[in-house]
């Protein structure tokens, strides 16, 4: 996707945040590292992802989070994202987690999809032992059978008694990991539940999650990674607002005696 994509989508996010009045940070990938396919749409790099990182803040005044997939990339996205996102698959590389500590930045750990609850608690804690209290913990499945995820409420109350605040992704815990062929190069590539993200979103703030990552686009249908799953950037205000008040009213229930 082009510079110009990336302030639009970013600009209905801001106007989202300005409505509800809660905080929103804007997330994008430079490189899709992880790609089953060779021939699938990675992004534009770090040279240009991190200029059109840069153009987002200036445009939107929104903080930015991207992930990093090597060491090397660490210092040069800290000087641009807010936060920095440790991918699932990732979640356990020491060196990794160590580079990603000494930014100085938030680090948001995305759980893998092969790991438990104690085990991404154990990330964290590398992380305070490189010097760096400012860790989030992301919640996105757990590989059920070949091609399907599932959340764990029992998990996701877990992550939060470790004290660390917890994200649940509400649209990459509903995919379907390399599970259909692609068009006429029949490349094989990743399906997803979009319908589900409203009520994902709602379990997740009923269990008194701190954030919610929710993966949007206003075209879904041709996004050229995880279309399927996305949700319409231009329907967001709607569901979010269910959201906050199902956390608003979790809060509530929180503090009565």
């Amino acid at each position: 996707r082009t510079r110009d994509h990336a302030v639009r989508v970013a600009e209905r996010v801001a106007a989202v945040k300005q409505s509800l009045g809660v905080e929103v940070v804007f997330k994008a990938s430079f490189d899709k590292a992880n790609r089953t396919s060779a021939g699938s749409f990675r992004g534009p790099g770090i040279d240009e992802g991190l200029r059109i990182f840069e153009e987002v803040k200036k445009q939107t005044q929104l903080p930015v989070i991207t992930d990093i997939h090597e060491a090397w990339q660490a210092a040069p996205v800290a000087e641009v994202a807010d936060v920095v996102q440790i991918p699932a698959f990732l979640c356990r590389q020491t060196d990794l987690l160590k580079a990603a500590a000494e930014t100085g930045r938030i680090i948001n750990i995305k759980k893998g999809q092969f790991a438990s609850p104690s085990v991404i608690v154990q990330a964290a804690k590398k992380v305070e032992q490189f010097g760096n209290e400012k860790v989030m913990l992301c919640e996105r499945g757990t590989t059920f059978g070949y091609t399907g995820l599932i959340v764990d409420p029992m998990g996701l109350v877990q992550m939060k008694e470790s004290g660390y605040p917890v994200v649940l992704d509400a649209t990459h815990s509903l995919q379907s990991p390399s599970s259909r062929a692609s068009g006429s190069s029949g490349e094989i590539v990743s399906g997803g539940e979009r319908r589900l993200v409203p009520e994902m979103g709602m379990m997740g703030a009923s269990l008194g999650v701190q954030g919610i990552f929710v993966e949007v686009d206003d075209e879904v249908d041709s996004a050229p990674c995880d279309g399927q799953l996305q949700w319409p950037v231009q329907d967001l205000l709607p569901v979010a607002t269910r959201w906050l008040r199902m956390a608003e009213r979790r809060s509530e229930l929180d503090a009565e005696p």
